[in-house]
């Protein structure tokens, strides 16, 4: 990221903490996003959704079912990634703002980066083979692929409003359109 966005993030995260949430700690929270992104994606591999009511919000949630209701399975089993094999997280645009009532949120955009063994055909765009693991001869090989997500977390602050973090996006390039 450049260095001006890197400041702007690290002035949000001073300003959550002055004003929101004096815990607030973006180690921990990047900790309990890489949890959630790992249990989501794989509840939207398995075609769990029920499951997801209360880790995501009710407008994503009727969209997640619409698309995943014609997803082919290879594109459904590449959505699942296990938290050991998220090689990267960042934050992507932190933003706190107040709705027409008065009510406080501060909304975090993370990105990942994870590899997956999902068959998926070497021409989909926007993924990156990252390596091939050659057990014994040429059948044997396995495939892995490097596939990116975006999940934006939101929460209110107003006083009374649950202190739950629920995710207002996802989004799987190339996988879930």
């Amino acid at each position: 990221t450049s260095p001006f966005v890197w400041l702007r993030t690290r002035f949000y995260y001073l300003l959550i903490r002055l004003y929101f949430d004096q815990e607030f700690s973006i180690e921990e929270f990047t900790r309990g996003a890489k949890q959630a992104f790992s249990v989501v994606s794989k509840l939207l591999s398995q075609r769990k959704l029920d499951l997801l009511e209360e880790l995501v919000s009710a407008e994503v949630l009727q969209v997640l079912k619409e698309k995943i209701s014609v997803l082919p399975d290879n594109h459904r089993d590449a959505l699942a990634a296990d938290i050991d094999a998220i090689m990267y997280t960042t934050e992507g645009d932190v933003r706190i703002y107040y709705d027409d009532d008065g009510r406080k949120f501060v909304s975090i955009l993370m990105r990942f980066w994870y590899l997956n063994g999902a068959n998926l055909p070497d021409e989909v765009p926007g993924e990156t083979k990252v390596f091939q693991i050659m057990f014994g001869d040429e059948s044997t090989k396995e495939k892995r692929h490097l596939l990116t997500a975006n999940y934006e977390f939101q929460r209110e602050f107003t006083e009374g409003a649950k202190p739950d973090w629920t995710i207002t996006r996802i989004e799987h390039p190339r996988l879930l359109e």
